[in-house]
Parts: structure tokens; C-alpha cells; sequence
């Protein structure tokens, strides 16, 4: 099977924010603000998690992604976190060319994280959000077959502490990823791209300059 097209852009003039499961729209506020590069920034809410309001039309991951592609209206950078990060990936795969760079940060990727002992945070996610969609906890993708196709330009970061999505996921999604590069930040748990912003934001610089 042929690798899918190189994106067509090589500057964003977009920089698109993916949610993780909470959809907290505050998540990516310590980032943005730290980040100088000259493309518009917006983050994204998922319908029926966190402050955004449900929709009866979205009734999966296939909805989500449709609803990121649809914003991507010109040259885009996707920014994920966890969650956010399978749909980042499956919506790159699906329109590779309006992508200039990804970045994820502690994702899944489509891959199964039970083998790299990762811990099951869906039944306690289920428990504090009960007005969280029901198709959500059931959902799964495995993208490993495709990934090796996509040719965007990847920064990956993981922490070391993280129990939900463990390094070696990381790991694997760099070794997969043609394009990818993984960093590692100290001590860091699930949650860095907002504990720990002030590092992420010089790597995500770096990354988004990078031809």
C-alpha cells in the first residue's frame, strides 16, 4: 500500500487544539499563551464532554474527526492531547495534505495500551462524568496497520509517570510514525501539556519552525 501524500503546506496558519476525554476547553490555555508562533489559534470542544453542549448528531469518533476536518479550512497544525491525539491521527490520514505538523502529547494513538500495562481509566472517567456521551466508553480504534503511511511531520511527548498512556506507547508510535520524534519530560503525568506547559511550549515552537 503507498504512503499516503506529504502535507502540500509547510507553514500553519492554523494551529487547531484537540481536547482529551474532559474536553476542557481551559486545558490548552497555559500553551496557547506561551506560544509566539503567528498562526490562529482554536481550540476545539468535543459535543457532550465538558463545558460544550451534546449533539444528537455526534454519536462516535467518526463524528469527531468529521468535525475536526471540517475546520481545517487551510493549512493546519493539529495540537492532541490523549483522546484528541487518535482523532488527530485518523483525521491526518483522512486529509494529510491540509496538515503541516502534529503534535501529541500522552495519546493512544489507535494502538492497544493494555499490553504496555497501561491502567483502564474508563470506568472511574464513566463515574465523575455521567453526562459523558454512552458510545464513548465503548469505543476503540486500531490505526496500527496505517500509521507508517502518514508523512506529517510528528512531535510526540510523553512523561515518565504517566500510568494511562505509559512511555513505551510513545515509544511504539515513534517507531511507527515515518516522521515522528518522541520527548520525554521528566516526572510528567497524563496531564503535562498543562502541569507542564513551559516545557512543551519551546519543543512545540521548534517543532511548528521545522521545514
Amino acid at each position: 500500500m503507498e504512503n499516503l501524500p506529504a502535507p502540500g503546506a509547510k507553514t500553519p496558519a492554523q494551529l487547531l487544539f484537540l481536547a482529551g476525554a474532559s474536553g476542557s476547553l481551559a486545558f490548552w490555555q497555559p500553551l496557547v499563551q506561551r506560544l509566539s508562533h503567528p498562526a490562529e489559534r482554536r481550540i476545539l470542544g468535543w459535543p457532550g464532554f465538558g463545558p460544550t453542549p451534546p449533539d444528537p448528531f455526534f454519536n462516535g469518533l467518526g463524528d469527531l474527526v468529521a468535525l475536526v476536518t471540517g475546520a481545517m479550512d487551510r493549512p493546519t497544525a493539529l495540537i492532541a492531547q490523549s483522546m484528541g491525539g487518535v482523532i488527530a491521527l485518523r483525521a491526518a490520514l483522512e486529509q494529510p495534505a491540509a496538515i503541516t505538523h502534529l503534535v501529541l502529547t500522552v495519546t493512544s494513538g489507535g494502538l492497544d495500551r493494555t499490553c504496555h500495562g497501561a491502567v483502564d481509566w474508563r470506568p472511574a472517567f464513566s463515574a465523575n462524568h455521567p453526562a459523558a456521551p454512552p458510545w464513548f466508553a465503548e469505543a476503540s480504534t486500531d490505526l496500527t496497520p496505517l500509521l507508517p503511511r502518514l508523512q506529517v511531520p510528528t512531535l510526540l511527548v510523553w512523561g515518565d509517570a504517566d500510568p494511562i498512556s505509559p512511555l513505551s506507547v510513545g515509544r511504539r508510535l515513534e517507531a511507527l510514525l515515518p516522521r515522528a520524534r518522541l520527548r520525554v519530560i521528566a516526572g510528567a503525568d497524563h496531564d503535562l501539556a498543562f502541569t507542564h506547559a513551559s516545557a512543551l511550549a519551546p519543543m512545540v515552537e521548534d517543532h511548528l519552525a521545522s521545514r
